[in-house]
């Protein structure tokens, strides 16, 4: 596992993002493929359809755009099969580690925000009222549930990922400050 500090001694074509809700995977995916000069593919709007409705080419459309040479995407949907595809592809992951007070504030913040302005997201899908967050209980429909509940997913599946996955360069960033050094000082070699 590389540090924040460390240099990429390659310019990535593959990459994903990795973190728990709320710790900023879309939006340094985002960044990191402007400065890379990568497509970037969200995940969250190749899965939710209308409605919160899974489409059903979720898998098949993260398989096309994982066989093309260049990519930058967020690290997420374990459980649909994303593991089988993505991360034997992928050249680089960027993991977003920061401490638990961070992404809960960025999530509350951004549920809140998203909530009251009623901003469409993928599909025509809107983030849930305020009172539909209060009274639902299934962690799966709640974001802010299930923030809580996977908090610490990736700081234990990691060592599994880097012997799972030995080609996957993993460069933690255990702090914003940290990614925003990186990003300020990102000089791939070829560019």
């Amino acid at each position: 596992m590389l540090s924040a500090s460390d240099p990429i001694p390659f310019r990535p074509r593959r990459v994903l993002v990795a973190g728990v809700s709320g710790s900023g995977k879309t939006t340094f995916a985002a960044r990191l493929a402007d400065a890379a000069d990568l497509p970037r593919h969200e995940l969250d709007a190749l899965h939710h359809g209308p409605e919160w409705t899974p489409r059903e080419s979720f898998l098949d459309d993260v398989r096309a755009f994982a066989a093309t040479d260049r990519w930058i995407s967020e690290w997420q949907y374990r459980s649909k099969g994303v593991d089988e595809v993505l991360p034997p592809r992928a050249e680089l992951c960027a993991w977003l580690d920061y401490p638990d007070r961070i992404v809960r504030g960025r999530l509350w913040r951004r549920t809140l925000k998203r909530s009251i302005l009623r901003r469409e997201l993928w599909n025509g899908n809107r983030e849930p009222t305020l009172w539909q967050l209060a009274t639902t209980t299934a962690p799966e429909e709640n974001v802010l549930r299930w923030q809580q509940q996977t908090l610490n997913v990736w700081r234990e599946r990691m060592p599994e990922y880097e012997a799972r996955f030995p080609h996957l360069a993993i460069v933690r960033f255990a702090h914003p400050r940290e990614a925003e050094r990186w990003l300020a000082r990102l000089v791939f070699p070829g560019r």
